[in-house]
């Protein structure tokens, strides 16, 4: 897939558009990628890059950092992709003008989008005004009871296999591997300290099963109360894996969730659940999904 940054650097050609923020690629942004391709026009998206709610200074937990959006988009078949900045002059653009320069300047003939499509200055532009301006509208039927912000609650209740349905896979954790306390290794599960970006959702604390780099894994989520800590940590132990990830990007899916994170009354206690947390990870299976 290509990837551009300005319109000018699209050639343009006869397209069908999707333009979102497609936090997630959830089923129902793939609904609308599933469209564009069956247009028959080259199929192309446009996303924003920072997500719009968070550039007018909003909290936003986004499900994807942008490096698996663009990864996720491209095995939706999308043969290019424009990262629009959200900046203010962006911001400023009249529906009319976003049109021009990001629509017809790519050779759009088609914009495929939800009937709550807003865009321009304010959010005054709408799919009436792309038809009156003399693109082809296409409105993929909606997939009930999937939203960004209901697989947000989802997760915040620890529900990442209501999670899966709605993402059509299980939620993924995307980070970078970073030094830890090393408790585990000293515990006989030496765990990976995942970072993420900041404004990444996280579910509610515990231990799940989960799954990264063809490994089954045992993920701490929370702040280590036996240890007494208060800084969050995610610590993935992966099973059968021998290596080392430090600074390294990590992807961990997330299968089940297994118990509240919990203090126990002595060390040996402590590595007794891990054993089992690591047993019940080896018998988890992927959530029910369509991909």
């Amino acid at each position: 897939m290509r990837i551009a940054h300005r319109p000018e650097e699209v050639e343009p050609v006869p397209r069908a558009v999707a333009v979102g923020s497609f936090d997630g690629i959830h089923r129902g942004h793939r609904a609308i990628f599933a469209a564009a391709r069956e247009t028959g026009l080259a199929p192309t998206v446009i996303t924003f890059d920072p997500h719009p709610r968070i550039a007018l200074g909003n909290r936003v937990e986004l499900l994807t950092t942008l490096a698996r959006r663009l990864e996720l988009i491209e095995e939706e078949g999308v043969e290019t992709t424009l990262v629009a900045a959200f900046t203010p002059e962006f911001q400023r653009l009249e529906p009319e003008s976003f049109a021009e320069r990001y629509l017809r300047g790519i050779g759009a003939e088609a914009v495929v989008a939800g009937e709550d499509f807003r865009f321009g200055v304010r959010r005054s532009g709408d799919l009436r005004l792309l038809e009156r301006l003399g693109y082809e509208v296409v409105v993929p039927d909606e997939v009930e009871d999937v939203s960004s912000t209901a697989i947000r609650a989802a997760l915040a209740e620890g529900d990442v296999v209501g999670a899966a349905g709605m993402l059509g896979r299980p939620f993924e954790l995307d980070g970078t591997v970073v030094a830890g306390h090393q408790r585990g290794g000293t515990l006989g599960f030496p765990t990976a300290n995942l970072l993420l970006e900041p404004d990444l959702a996280c579910p509610r604390y515990g231990i799940y099963a989960g799954h990264a780099r063809g490994n089954r894994a045992a993920v701490s989520i929370g702040t280590n109360p036996h240890y007494g800590g208060t800084e969050r940590r995610i610590e993935p132990y992966l099973l059968d894996f021998e290596g080392d990830l430090y600074g390294e990007r990590l992807v961990v899916e997330l299968w089940e969730r297994l118990r509240n994170e919990a203090a126990f009354e002595s060390e040996e206690a402590l590595v007794a659940q891990i054993a089992a947390d690591v047993e019940a990870a080896r018998r988890s299976r992927r959530p029910p999904h369509d991909r």
